[in-house]
C-alpha cells in the first residue's frame, strides 16, 4: 500500500515545474515521517498560490517552519 495519501499527492501536482520537482522530492524522502501536526502544516503550505509557495520554500532569511525547512533542503537550498 502506498504510504502517501493520492489526495496528498494530487495536491503537489502544480503548475511549476519547479515546485513540482520540489514537492515531488519532498512526498517521496519526508512525508513517511512526518507528524499529524507536520502533514497539517504541508497541506495548509499548499492552498498557498504556486508563486508564493516558490518564494517561501526558495527563501534563505528567515525562519522556517519544520516542514518548509524540509521543503526548503527538497529544493537544494541550504540554511
Amino acid at each position: 500500500m502506498d504510504a502517501i495519501p493520492g489526495r496528498l499527492r494530487w495536491r503537489c501536482r502544480r503548475g511549476m515545474l519547479e515546485l513540482d520537482l520540489v514537492l515531488g522530492r519532498f512526498l517521496h524522502v519526508h512525508c513517511a515521517g512526518l507528524t499529524a501536526q507536520q502533514l497539517a502544516e504541508f497541506d495548509a503550505l499548499l492552498d498557498l498560490p504556486d508563486q508564493v509557495l516558490w518564494q517561501l520554500v526558495r527563501e534563505t532569511q528567515g525562519a522556517a517552519t519544520d516542514v518548509l525547512g524540509l521543503l526548503r533542503t527538497c529544493g537544494g537550498v541550504d540554511e
